[in-house]
């Protein structure tokens, strides 16, 4: 089976890899509520998910990267199995648990989580990431990217990095140098800034970043659904096809799946 994504909002995807079903980052709230984003700061979504968290397919797990309320909202709290496991930051692992789901699981950055299905592995590795700017970072929940591999019969198949909300840091180079030929690349973009200081990455950051990785295919994600998000993604298309690469973007809509491979 070729991997795919589908694409459900916000950084919310659902991702086929192998016989493994995975949930990223689940944002279920509607348009027109309010995702608390930490320090007594909300914003109101503009979109609705593809999906509801009822019509979603069997999962294998969640991966989250950060605990934010747009990206983990109260919907998910409520409805998510509690049983799931839950791969995020030790930060993140910590409220989980006592929110009930006993099964996350806080991965510290280059640790790894295994599942395993016949002659199927899939690896999940925790990556660094950066939400905000020097000091300002430490006001904000520890992020983490993530890096999925499918292995059959003990070959590598299939290696995709999921990003999270990190701006461009200089840690982020360790990623190419540690783990190479990246198959393909879901990039939180979007721009976020709140008081003027960008918290995600804008076109030209996330471009930098796909230069960095030199990923197969990149999806952009995490880039229109709260008003806090200031780079639309006509911009990081732009800026692609600036530089030479937007050969290499596949852009997807909301309820959209589109394969990962090129």
């Amino acid at each position: 089976m070729t991997p795919e994504v589908t694409f459900v909002g916000t950084a919310t995807t659902v991702l086929r890899i192998g016989g493994f079903t995975l949930l990223t980052d689940p944002n279920f709230l509607h348009r027109g509520q309010r995702a608390y984003l930490g320090r007594g700061l909300w914003s109101k979504r503009g979109t609705d998910p593809a999906l509801t968290i009822a019509e979603l397919p069997p999962l294998d797990a969640v991966i989250l990267s950060h605990l934010h309320g747009d990206h983990f909202d109260r919907v998910a709290r409520r409805e998510l199995d509690q049983a799931l496991p839950i791969l995020t930051t030790p930060q993140a692992e910590r409220k989980l648990r006592r929110w009930g789901f006993g099964a996350a699981q806080g991965l510290p950055t280059w640790r790894a989580y295994e599942q395993h299905r016949g002659d199927e592995t899939l690896r999940v590795t925790a990556l660094p990431g950066q939400h905000g700017p020097g000091l300002l970072d430490r006001a904000l929940p520890d992020v983490m990217g993530s890096l999925i591999d499918l292995e059959r019969g003990g070959q590598r198949r299939f290696r995709l990095y999921v990003t999270g909300d990190t701006l461009r840091r200089p840690q982020l180079a360790e990623i190419p140098a540690r783990f190479p030929d990246i198959d393909a690349m879901l990039i939180h973009l979007g721009g976020t800034r709140i008081a003027g200081i960008l918290l995600t990455m804008d076109a030209r950051q996330g471009a930098d970043v796909v230069e960095l990785i030199r990923p197969r295919l990149t999806v952009p994600i995490h880039y229109d659904d709260y008003p806090v998000f200031r780079s639309p993604l006509r911009h990081f298309v732009e800026e692609a096809r600036r530089r030479g690469f937007a050969g290499q973007v596949r852009t997807v809509l909301r309820g959209e799946t589109v394969p990962l491979v090129p």
